[in-house]
């Protein structure tokens, strides 16, 4: 019996093998084919009660972006990631509300201002969603989820598993200091990192930095996408 389930284990770790390979080609195809419209990802507590500072402000922001047509992507949930999608929602001049809901047992399933849900049973398959549809990202306060986003993200960047794009650190005065602090002081003076890993997140005080920052690259993606052309000139008729 325990020789035939290490070879029932053993046929089924292959499979899974072959899956993951399929889907990280399929994944990588994918991303080659997002060129049609540009895509800022928000990531953030859930935790953060509509009403406070940064709800207003991820919302302000989220409505911003979609004013410049742009789509905005979060995980789908409460706090910060309802506050970007009403934002979107708000501004949307032919932009998309678009949410990455994933099953969690003491979550409800996804926040009412979504135009399109992708849902998940598995991080993973939800980071790489992330990744594939995004052209930038912004990275709010949060806690242990939204410090695996970040990572996640800085980490691929580093490999080169992703194209470049930026990733931009808002949040209240003060707040990713430390922790880039302890980068610089740990990993980076240890040589377990490079310096130009550092240079891959930029700290933003505002809203408006965030959109003095993106918008040359919004309109350079505008310019070589047909398809984003014409959703701004069809928003702008409405």
């Amino acid at each position: 019996m325990e020789i035939k389930r290490k070879e029932v284990r053993k046929i089924l770790g292959k499979k899974v093998a072959e899956l993951n390979a399929i889907v990280a080609d399929i994944d990588h195809l994918l991303t080659d084919m997002e060129t049609d419209f540009y895509r800022v990802c928000i990531f953030g507590s859930a935790r953060i009660k509509e009403g406070s500072v940064q709800y207003n402000q991820v919302e302000k922001l989220a409505f911003e972006l979609a004013q410049r047509t742009v789509d905005v992507v979060t995980g789908g949930g409460p706090g910060l990631m309802d506050a970007a999608n009403k934002g979107a929602r708000g501004g949307a001049k032919g932009s998309r509300s678009i949410g990455l809901p994933i099953e969690l047992p003491f979550e409800a399933d996804s926040n009412s201002h979504l135009d399109v849900k992708s849902h998940h049973k598995k991080f993973s398959s939800r980071l790489d969603e992330f990744m594939r549809i995004s052209h930038a990202v912004v990275i709010m306060p949060g806690g242990i989820g939204t410090l695996l986003e970040l990572f996640f993200t800085w980490q691929l960047l580093q490999v080169e598993h992703i194209k470049p794009r930026p990733v931009l650190l808002l949040g209240p005065a003060g707040f990713w200091d430390s922790l880039l602090d302890w980068m610089r002081e740990y990993p980076l003076k240890q040589n377990l990192m490079s310096a130009k890993d550092m240079d891959q997140l930029k700290v933003v005080n505002s809203v408006e930095e965030i959109i003095e920052f993106l918008e040359p690259k919004i309109e350079y993606f505008v310019g070589r996408s047909p398809r984003m052309q014409k959703k701004r000139k069809e928003s702008n008729e409405l």
